[in-house]
């Protein structure tokens, strides 16, 4: 029997629906993440009217049609209606406009026209549009108009570790147990348990569905490499030519490469990509190819980024110089293919997890400073903190110290005895917590690290 999984993201969009903006919700993420399962949940528990239209499927065919019938006859008859009124009434003629009413409109990158009339949906009608997509990367060509100012914008990514945890029955556990290891052991080994199968399957939800109901682990993973390789399959009709496809099948692993090789992150992204993508035919790669691709894979919510901060100096950031994975089974995937021992990977893994984490908190609270994540370098040293984060609560700095192991950080705990941290915490697998006398220090289990906080300073 299939076991309905839980997504935090309903009651954001319950909020977006409060809020009442009257703009048009733009809903971005990866393939396969449950975009169109949570909004039909969302429209028929929610709304007294639901208008589903899916761009690359019968439906969308036929509110083309309606809509190249109505902008005919209205341009024939001369009629200053709303048109796009008149495409609604004709592709359901029950359509009411009100609150009470949603439209959703799947695979919007598919139809320019369509795209290029958000502006028209956000001023002129009164029930709500969500428009969505896997692929809104494409928007961005010359032939959409973007209504800057007329949208609303949610990202629904894979299911984050507490959300995989709720399909197991253990968020409770997970959202209760002690940071300082003052709780039941055996209860932070059972989770621990369910992050090593997080970092192996992640939290794309046919794949941990598919685990739910076989406890077969290779069988999820051989699923998941099938979601990767639609996804190939489905970006290549965006790309224009052979080389540009063959390029961006090579990215995914190129990236891998570079977790493994890059601790000090780069200036140059697009020329290390280059390095390692095609490396005997460089001539016929360019710079142009490598950025277009990376940039398909970004927009897509299939990669994110990293920046770097210079002695942990929030006002020294450089951009952009490093990626991760947004699915820790897809880095894991990748990774492996690597040939790196498991200890090596499980370390990047736990490296990308954190990564998650803070991104989490950089789209969903006020509380750190930043776009995307950083780490830093002590240039003192030559050395690398794996994350470095300034807080928006107690403007302090916060060094964050992954170790898959048990063992230290020497350039996260130079940094703190140079006064350029605050406070550290050390994330690490083999643990059960604790905190210096000092309380300047303090280690938390890797799994728990969606629940630190960046605020000792108002404790």
């Amino acid at each position: 029997m299939e076991i309905e999984l839980q997504r935090d993201i309903y009651e954001e969009l319950l909020q977006w629906k409060r809020r009442g903006s009257g703009l048009v919700l733009e809903l971005e993420g990866a393939r396969q993440v449950g975009k169109t399962y949570i909004l039909d949940k969302f429209a028929r528990e929610q709304y007294q009217q639901y208008i589903y239209i899916n761009m690359i499927g019968e439906s969308g065919e036929y509110f083309l049609e309606c809509y190249e019938k109505a902008y005919h006859r209205s341009n024939i008859q001369g009629k200053s209606e709303n048109g796009m009124a008149a495409v609604l009434n004709m592709y359901a003629p029950e359509f009411v406009d009100s609150k009470e009413t949603v439209v959703v409109i799947d695979e919007i990158q598919e139809s320019p026209v369509i795209y290029s009339r958000i502006r028209e949906l956000a001023r002129e009608f009164s029930c709500d549009f969500i428009v969505t997509g896997s692929y809104l990367g494409k928007t961005r060509e010359k032939e959409f108009f973007l209504s800057a100012g007329d949208t609303d914008t949610l990202i629904m990514g894979t299911l984050s570790f507490p959300e995989f945890l709720g399909a197991f029955g253990k968020r409770d556990l997970y959202e209760t147990l002690s940071l300082d290891g003052k709780d039941d052991h055996a209860w932070y080994d059972e989770i621990k348990g369910y992050f090593d199968l997080y970092c192996q399957i992640g939290g794309y939800p046919r794949v941990v569905q598919n685990y739910l109901e076989t406890r077969d682990l290779g069988q999820s993973r051989r699923l998941l490499e099938q979601i990767i390789n639609i996804f190939i399959k489905e970006s290549s009709r965006y790309f224009e030519s052979e080389l540009d496809i063959e390029i961006f099948g090579q990215l995914f692993q190129a990236i891998a490469i570079m977790l493994v090789k890059e601790k000090r992150g780069t200036d140059d992204l697009v020329t290390d990509l280059s390095k390692i993508v095609f490396k005997e035919e460089s001539g016929r790669v360019s710079k142009k190819m490598i950025n277009h691709a990376r940039s398909w894979l970004y927009l897509s919510h299939v990669i994110g980024y990293c920046s770097k901060s210079i002695n942990c100096d929030h006002l020294s950031i450089v951009d952009n110089c490093r990626y991760y994975y947004l699915d820790l089974g897809i880095a894991a995937y990748f990774l492996r293919k690597t040939g790196e021992p498991d200890t090596t990977v499980k370390g990047i893994l736990c490296e990308n997890f954190v990564y998650l984490e803070l991104l989490s908190r950089l789209r969903n609270t006020d509380s750190i400073a930043g776009i995307v994540p950083w780490f830093a370098v002590y240039q003192q040293t030559g050395g690398e903190l794996d994350f470095y984060v300034r807080s928006l609560l107690d403007y302090k700095n916060y060094g964050l110290e992954v170790k898959a192991g048990k063992s230290a950080g020497n350039t996260a705990a130079a940094l703190l005895d140079a006064g350029l941290l605050d406070f550290l915490y050390y994330l690490k697998g083999n643990t059960y917590g604790g905190t210096t006398e000092d309380g300047k220090i303090q280690t938390v289990p890797i799994y728990l690290a969606g629940r630190i906080t960046f605020d000792k300073d108002m404790k």
